[in-house]
């Protein structure tokens, strides 16, 4: 196991020391702190930035670093001792256990995940490993960790695990937002792994009494957002003079949740969530595939205009729909608001354009992260 302070290399801002928020203290004396799996993600690393930011708790944040995990969405943070960042699996059976006694935190957060349907359909074996394997790894050791706390620990603890609306299946046009309610039906190797690790999450709160949260979002977009998602890679094609790719007729609907105000529930939940329940998070949302390119072409004309005059609507290109392709997707947020008090603060057109001109702001993460310079940067500085 190696340890490292956050990343010296890149973008991002960095906090200052009056907008640090203040390191609780327990009843002991000792600093609170929560352990974050998955840290150097998309949803996760913004988890990151804004749990330092607004709460002030240290974060030991483990993360494999795959391709999709990027020090540089940390980079704001370097020097900040509140957040140390370990590289490492969450099936790592002696990692873990050896993380959770050290460091000793009051919750885990598990963002760790496959997360890309067209990978799971090519190639499932990492989503297996990972959303299902590793998940079960973690709860064990979280576990064994837990039964050891003191009985106001215990109490007190709590293991939230962020999940996806992929687990219920797929919406007919008439039909109602999924609850919390509705049955897992998954379509793809993805949303098969996730809802695996969902279930065995809920047994080992009903067999262990283990204190679990579990949330299931909608479709996340804003910073950080690694190229291979629907709204970077639109983005970042419409700019290189790229088509943009649209599968089958871009008549799929899904529900769009900045990636801001899903953090805000995630904290929500773990604050004041009830053991053993699931939160639905959506953003309230839904739009069609063909909508959402059609507005980013939009912006993209209104803020960085082609040279020839041409709306970037013209590198449209519809593709042959990917196999088994779920039509629709959509979140009842109720739940969350009504008990928790959480509402998403941001619409799909306020929060598009803010992720727009992040993306334009930041040109040069995109082209690092994509870029095999910045693999080979990881594995010459954290070698295991």
């Amino acid at each position: 196991m190696k340890e490292f302070p956050s990343s010296a290399r890149a973008l991002g801002r960095k906090l200052t020391l009056e907008e640090k928020a203040p390191v609780r203290i327990s009843e002991k004396g000792k600093p609170q702190m929560i352990l974050v799996t998955g840290g150097a993600g998309f949803i996760g690393s913004n988890f990151v930035l804004h749990w330092l930011e607004q709460v002030g708790e240290p974060v030991v944040n483990l993360d494999k670093l795959t391709y999709a995990g990027n020090l540089d969405n940390l980079a704001g943070l370097n020097g900040d001792e509140r957040h140390l960042f370990v590289r490492g699996d969450i099936g790592d059976t002696a990692l873990v256990p050896s993380l959770l006694d050290r460091h000793q935190p009051r919750a885990v957060v598990n963002f760790a995940a496959e997360s890309h349907v067209d990978r799971s359909i090519h190639g499932p074996d990492d989503f297996i490993r990972t959303n299902v394997v590793g998940t079960f790894h973690l709860l064990e050791a979280v576990r064994a960790y837990w039964m050891k706390l003191d009985p106001t620990a215990q109490v007190s603890f709590r293991f939230l695990h962020v999940s996806t609306d992929e687990v219920y299946g797929s919406l007919e046009s008439h039909e109602p937002a999924f609850r919390e309610t509705n049955p897992y039906r998954p379509n793809s190797p993805y949303s098969a792994s996730k809802a695996a690790g969902d279930h065995l999450v809920r047994a080992y709160h009903h067999t262990y009494g283990l204190p679990v949260l579990t949330t299931n979002c909608s479709n996340n977009y804003g910073p950080y957002q690694f190229p291979e998602k629907l709204i970077p890679l639109v983005i970042h094609n419409a700019l290189a003079g790229k088509p943009l790719p649209i599968y089958g007729d871009g008549r799929q609907v899904r529900d769009w949740l900045y990636v801001e105000d899903h953090c805000r529930a995630i904290c929500r939940v773990l604050e004041s969530g009830v053991p053993g329940e699931t939160y639905n998070v959506g953003g309230w949302s839904e739009k069609h595939n063909l909508d959402v390119v059609d507005t980013i072409c939009g912006i993209l004309d209104e803020w960085r205009p082609r040279s020839d005059g041409r709306s970037y609507r013209a590198q449209v290109t519809f593709v042959k729909d990917r196999p088994g392709h779920d039509r629709r997707y959509a979140i009842d947020a109720t739940k969350i608001e009504r008990e928790l008090g959480w509402k998403p603060a941001e619409t799909f057109e306020t929060g598009i354009r803010k992720t727009v001109r992040w993306y334009l702001d930041h040109d040069t993460w995109v082209r690092n992260v994509t870029s095999g310079d910045y693999r080979r940067w990881i594995e010459q500085h954290y070698t295991q």
